[in-house]
């Protein structure tokens, strides 16, 4: 791996949310006021995501007083705490822009049928190892196989060990009977 990458990935989190268009999400980030920390909670329709890797973020609007508020965060921020998938909704374009001039229940998202609310999350940095390592610079790693021939092993030298102490314990009982 370059150095660029390497960096990037130091910056990733091991895991993170499913997001997709149209879904109403609940976003909890870290506010910083003076030296006081407390988290904030914003919640609306994700309108787009984009980007990719370190880079990847995503778009939420809200109507907030009247007044349209969109705030766009990075997947991969400490600041971002969770996000929670309140709704999940259906979208069937890639970037919900025409809900800007939508007011109302009209600038809602309709929900899909049978859709359970789920909290699923996918594994960023297992994923980019295995990618990043080439065969010839992957570290030996212990197989299934090998690990259970040792185990195997290990527990026939006990076996053998229990029978022969079984053995002597027999001679020394028959010599005590004779």
């Amino acid at each position: 791996m370059d150095i660029i990458k390497s960096i990037q990935h130091e910056q990733m989190k091991n895991k993170v949310p499913v997001l997709d268009v149209g879904n109403t999400v609940r976003v909890h980030v870290r506010i910083k006021e003076g030296n006081r920390e407390r988290i904030q909670v914003f919640e609306g329709i994700i309108i787009k995501k984009q980007g990719g890797g370190v880079n990847e973020t995503f778009t939420v609007r809200r109507i907030s007083y009247g007044v349209g508020v969109e705030k766009t965060f990075l997947v991969h921020s400490p600041l971002v705490e969770k996000v929670e998938v309140v709704r999940v909704g259906k979208a069937r374009r890639a970037k919900l822009f025409y809900l800007r001039d939508r007011v109302g229940k009209a600038s809602k998202t309709k929900e899909k049928l049978g859709a359970r609310i789920e909290n699923k999350e996918r594994v960023i940095k297992e994923e980019m190892v295995e990618e990043a390592l080439a065969p010839e610079e992957a570290p030996a790693v212990e197989t299934e196989q090998t690990v259970v021939e040792e185990t195997v092993d290990t527990v026939k030298e006990e076996v053998v060990e229990n029978v022969k102490e079984e053995a002597v314990v027999e001679d020394k009982k028959e010599e005590t009977a004779e």
